[in-house]
């Protein structure tokens, strides 16, 4: 289960940290967290979450991926530990 985020928190996606000063002045990858789903089928637990830029539609995720910590070899250059983290 999610006990790092609550329904309202605003949360950055890691890919912010690669913006511009000029881009990051912007809402580009934040988001408010909507609350936790669980997928019909599978009965997976999924993320829901609304971006704060662009149409503002809801979007899932799998909470193991959203609560995930960023693939470091991959972005070396990432300060960010997870994934999504709280601003």
């Amino acid at each position: 289960m999610n006990d790092r985020f609550r329904p309202g928190d605003i949360v950055q996606h890691f890919k912010r940290e690669m913006l511009s000063d000029e881009e990051r002045a912007g809402k580009m990858y934040m988001y408010e967290i909507v609350g936790v789903a669980t997928h019909t089928e599978t009965r997976e637990d999924m993320m829901v979450y609304r971006p704060l830029y662009g149409d503002g539609g809801l979007f899932v995720r799998p909470l193991e991926m959203f609560l995930g910590e960023v693939d470091h070899e991959k972005y070396p250059q990432v300060q960010q530990k997870y994934r999504f983290e709280k601003v």
